[in-house]
Formats: structure tokens, sequence, C-alpha cells
């Protein structure tokens, strides 16, 4: 069996004369609870034993567990393993997308992407990345795409998030290492003690027209004003979109207490528009033509627009959680490179975001997608600019003190 099924979790019962032939293959063990078991199994130098590592498939992790016994071979050749071979552990829970390497006896061995990661000097070479279905995420799409990402060293999986208050728990677990959040969610979860964010990477800032409240076509609501004590769909409470609509509003008399939220994934809206579930959406494109080409929707408020508190506001950006910076200070220069030569090409290139977005949201079609009014592609993190999210977040009581930005920004990686 090669490295690489045993990489990929496939179980198997392997019967070989040596340990030797045995090394990297994997095979079924028996737990002290009666389940069976993947291993990866290692040559101890200068024996005729082995150790061994549970293996998961790749999706979910590879990971060591407590060993309690070295496996033996019988007469035949064939592993024989004990059943209290196995201690389970207890950090399942806390399991992160990879694989994991260990050296035995003075012999380093591998199993699945452990030599890229020695090669690479990478802490992690396989991550998860967390991604909203909405033009911020398009840099990654065409890391992914261009090979950016391989050219680092990394290999990288995406999990697509209903909002972003998933990115958290998402985080925190270990389910995911790097995500995409808007800022005022980072910035909120900073000030509540909920999570000490890292941002690494810059990702979207809005433009005129590009994140607008929309009503129904035969909606009775015709300007901005006609929104006070309507319910408005928004992705999650007290986060980027409850924030832009809190201070366009402000300016025009209405307090957003004045307002009911209903908090609901992007793609769901334009149904819930229709079906009159809420009186009006906050949307970002491609959403914003759909619902005018799909249903006739109209906009009623721009919340990004020229002149206003929120004009080039930024919107979203790639973090990590604190412990994972400190761990991991190698795979974050790897993925901030990678991400760098991407963020410059959604900048400079409007067709390079235009194309690829069909590829991660569902529902929209090239022809929709080249219709979009776009944000910016800011290339680096800018802490004047970030603050003032946190500023605007303290003036409308999002936070309850001043939130300093430049501390949560970890310096751009050096080009190789």
């Amino acid at each position: 069996m090669t490295r690489q099924e045993a990489a990929s979790g496939t179980t198997a019962r392997v019967a070989r004369p040596c340990s030797k032939r045995l090394a990297n293959a994997v095979i079924a063990v028996e737990t002290p609870y009666q389940r069976k078991l993947n291993a990866c199994c290692f040559p101890v130098a200068g024996s005729d034993e082995i150790f061994a590592m549970k293996v998961r498939s790749r999706s979910t992790a590879v990971f060591p567990l407590d060993l309690r016994r070295r496996l033996s071979l019988n007469r035949a050749g064939s592993p024989r393993p004990p059943r209290a071979f196995f201690s389970p552990g207890s950090r399942r829970s806390h399991l992160v997308t990879g694989v994991a390497c260990v050296a035995i006896a003075g012999t380093a061995a591998g199993c699945g992407s452990s030599t890229e990661h020695n090669a690479n000097g990478l802490e992690k070479s396989h991550i998860t990345v967390g991604i909203l279905p909405i033009p911020d995420a398009a840099p990654l799409a065409i890391a992914q795409k261009r090979g950016f990402f391989k050219q680092e060293g990394l290999t990288v999986k995406t999990e697509v998030l209903q909002s972003s208050s998933f990115a958290v728990p998402k985080l925190r677990s270990g389910a995911m290492d790097i995500s995409l959040d808007n800022y005022t969610a980072s910035f909120m979860a900073d000030d509540q003690g909920v999570a000490h964010w890292h941002l690494i990477a810059d990702s979207y800032q809005a433009a005129k027209n590009a994140f607008v409240v929309m009503v129904g076509p035969k909606s009775s609501i015709r300007t901005a004003e006609d929104l006070k004590g309507k319910t408005i769909a928004i992705p999650s409470k007290f986060s980027v979109g409850q924030l832009m609509i809190t201070a366009s509003l402000h300016t025009r008399g209405i307090d957003q207490k004045d307002l009911k939220w209903v908090e609901m994934p992007f793609p769901q809206m334009p149904t819930a528009l229709a079906k009159h579930q809420v009186d009006a959406v906050w949307t970002p494109d491609p959403f914003i033509t759909a619902m005018q080409k799909g249903m006739g929707a109209r906009n009623v408020l721009d919340t990004a627009e020229p002149g206003s508190t929120t004009e080039s506001f930024p919107m979203a950006g790639w973090g990590v959680l604190d412990d994972y910076a400190k761990k991991h200070p190698k795979t974050v220069a790897a993925f901030q490179r990678a991400m760098g030569k991407a963020q410059k090409l959604a900048a400079t290139d409007r067709s390079v975001v235009t194309d690829i977005l069909p590829s991660y949201v569902k529902g929209i079609d090239a022809g929709t997608a080249k219709l979009i009014t776009l944000g910016a592609y800011p290339t680096s993190l800018n802490p004047v600019r970030l603050q003032r999210v946190a500023d605007l977040m303290l003036q409308y009581g999002f936070v309850k003190k001043k939130v300093d930005v430049k501390p949560m920004i970890v310096p751009e990686a050096a080009a190789k």
C-alpha cells in the first residue's frame, strides 16, 4: 500500500513478512471500545516491532494516539494488535484538518503530507479556510485556481459558512485554520473577550452601490426613510450590515431601535423577499443584480454612498485566532504570500474576479457575474483605515470601549 493510500485513510488488513514492508501501510486495529481504527505503521530502528498512529480521512484529520503497547508481528509476519493497544485520548474535539507526523526511535517517518511538510518548513501544510459565497472571497478562489497556494507548499480546503458568526466556533474547535471574517464581527469578538483575532490579509472594501438595502417591486417602501419600523434581513446581528445600515439611517433621523433585524444567509434573501417574509434585505452583489433581474427588486438605500461615514468602508479580511498565529507563523506567512499575489490580480483585473465568482457562488451564472458592482480589493492591511470600523462601532454602541486595531494586524510576510 502506498504512502498516499495510507494518508487517504483507506482501511486494509496487511499481512507482510517483515515490519519494513509494513512501514507507512494502513492496518486495522481494535480499541478498548471494540471499534476498528486505521493505523499508519512506522518501523522502529533495529527492531522487528512497529509503532502506529491513528489515520482518518484527509478531510478530517490524522493525529497520534497515546501508545500503550508496541505492535508485534506474529509468526506469519502479520500484525497482531492487542485490544488495549491505543488510548483514544481527549483531543478528538480539537482535531484540525491536516496530516500529522512523528519521529520514532531516531527515524523520522511520515504519513501523507509529512514529506511536503518537512520540505517546506511549514508547521502545517494542509489547512481548511472558511469563506462566504460573496465577492470578498474571490482572491482565495483565484489563489487556488492559479496555484499560488501550491507554490507556497499549502494544500487548501475551503468550507462555506452561512455567516461570519460561524467562524469563531469552527476556528476554536480546530475544524478550520483560517477564515474570512467581517471586521465588525472580529472587533466585537475581541471587545467581548470571545476571541482574539489576528488579521493576516485584507480582503474587501465597499464601493458605491455594492452593499444596498433592497425591497420587492411592489413594496410600499420608496425611500430610506420608509424603512422605519420595518424588518430587514442581515446575515448576522451586530455585524457589518447592521452597522452600515445604522450609520446610514442615523443621518436620516432613524435610530437602530426603530428597526427589526432578522438573521439570514445571503442566498436565502431573494426567496424571503419574494415571499414577503421580510420587508427588506441588506445584500451585496451578485445578489443585488440577481434580484433585480429575477424579480425586479429595488434599491432604496446605498449603505456605502459617497460622502457618508461608510464610504469606501473596510468590509472583511482573513484572520486566525491568537493561539494559531503563535503556533503556525510559517503557515500564516505562506498564506499571506499566496493571497498577496491573488489580491493584486483582483485589484487590477475585474474579469479575473467575475470569471471566478460562479465557481463558488451558487445560482450565479457567468452573465450575471459580469454585470455586478464590485468593491475594491486592498493589497495591504492599513491600521488607520481599519480603525474607522472600530471607531464607528464605538459611536453606535457595538463595543463598550475603544478597540485598538493596530496590535491585531500580523505584519505582511516578506517575499521569498
